[in-house]
């Protein structure tokens, strides 16, 4: 499949159905690959997997377009959100789409959420720590080296969610598992000198408010996307003024 700016792709699966050894995919409206609207003064990359694009929400509702809609509001113009991102993704599947997009432009944000496919289908957290290493030295690189213009947001704990209950895992294991994977990206992230915001306890709020999931039973809903953006937006507005 060929990932190509402005081609919008579909998810070909039914609402509920699944992937082998992969999170559930739901038929999605958002744009996996989203040519910005050249109309404002700072572009946006947004890098990651179902979570960046905003499964079962709006596109408005969606954190990339969330937070760009925040910035707007303090007084940032930012261009509306390029985005390379699918549902179901893990690292190396996004360094895959990242290579087949040949990106050559720079971008003054840079934001990377990606690893929970990474745990869901049990794979090694060696592999992990290491395409998320070089996931995260390419974000730097589009962000023209300019390393405080890269954000990097914690994986969420779905475990807490409604179709957590009828996974094989408990919901103890998987958060186990997501503070493992996450302890590794804070760690490679902070070492890198590049922000790191924590969504993940946020995140396990939904399992007492389930206005915080999206109507799939599995993904954030447009409310806990804003509570997303309203810890990172403040960090990036220190660096953009």
């Amino acid at each position: 499949m060929k990932l190509l700016f402005g081609i919008i792709l579909f998810c070909s699966l039914s609402s509920g159905c699944t992937k082998e050894n992969n999170m559930p995919v739901v038929e999605n409206t958002a744009n996996p690959i989203i040519t910005p609207n050249k109309t404002g003064n700072f572009s946006y990359l947004a890098l990651g997997d179902s979570y960046t694009i905003g499964e079962s929400v709006a596109q408005a509702e969606s954190f990339p377009y969330q937070l760009q809609a925040n910035l707007k509001k303090n007084g940032i113009n930012v261009e509306s959100p390029k985005i390379i991102a699918v549902t179901g993704w893990t690292t190396d599947e996004l360094q895959g789409a990242i290579t087949q997009a040949k990106v050559t432009e720079k971008f003054d944000i840079v934001t990377l959420l990606i690893g929970v496919n990474n745990q869901y289908r049990g794979y090694p957290l060696d592999t992990y720590k290491k395409e998320f290493s070089e996931l995260l030295q390419t974000a730097i690189v589009f962000s023209g080296g300019r390393k405080a213009r890269v954000f990097v947001v914690s994986i969420p704990d779905w475990g807490v969610t409604p179709f957590a209950k009828n996974n094989s895992k408990s919901a103890q294991t998987t958060a186990t598992e997501i503070d493992t994977f996450n302890a590794a990206a804070e760690q490679i992230t902070t070492a890198a000198g590049v922000s790191f915001t924590n969504i993940t306890p946020d995140s396990r709020m939904a399992a007492n408010d389930v206005s915080l999931i999206a109507s799939d039973g599995l993904h954030p809903s447009g409310k806990m996307y804003t509570n997303w953006v309203n810890a990172l937006a403040p960090k990036i507005m220190d660096v953009i003024k």
